[in-house]
């Protein structure tokens, strides 16, 4: 357990954070309410956020410990949508005030694959490409 705490320390703190987000009792505010679908944006952020924050302490670590790609898009991609789909059943059935929805779990996991395909498209060749370059840096010259 240590170890992932060393390895995914935001990571831990974002899942935390959506957690507390996912089942606290929210305040009744006025002006979003008047937004229309504001809380699929907010869902959409979350996840894209936690999986986001996944890939990228993934691919940071992963200069060091050499782990599989397919390990990253289980942990970070598969993973959060099962999450997500647990905390719709979960507010469905274990709370009052709060219920699952679809709809949530479509942001939910549109802002997953967004995160994943950004992070592998895009991160993931930055981070490549500045490893390259520090490792051709380090090396002495001939």
């Amino acid at each position: 357990m240590l170890k992932y705490i060393k390895k995914y320390p935001f990571s831990l703190l974002i899942i935390a954070a959506v957690i507390y987000l996912s089942f606290f009792k929210p305040p009744s505010v006025e002006v979003i309410s008047r937004i229309p679908h504001f809380d699929k944006v907010v869902h959409f952020c979350m996840y894209c956020g936690m999986s986001g924050i996944l890939w990228l302490e993934f691919l940071w670590g992963q200069r060091r410990y050499h782990a599989p790609m397919w390990h990253v898009w289980v942990g970070a991609t598969l993973c959060p949508i099962l999450f997500s789909g647990v905390v719709e059943l979960l507010q469905e059935y274990c709370t009052t005030y709060r219920g699952g929805d679809w709809a949530d779990f479509a942001a939910n996991t549109l802002g997953v694959l967004a995160a994943s395909l950004f992070s592998f498209y895009v991160l993931r060749p930055l981070i490549n490409s500045r490893q390259k370059t520090v490792s051709t840096e380090n090396r002495a010259p001939q």
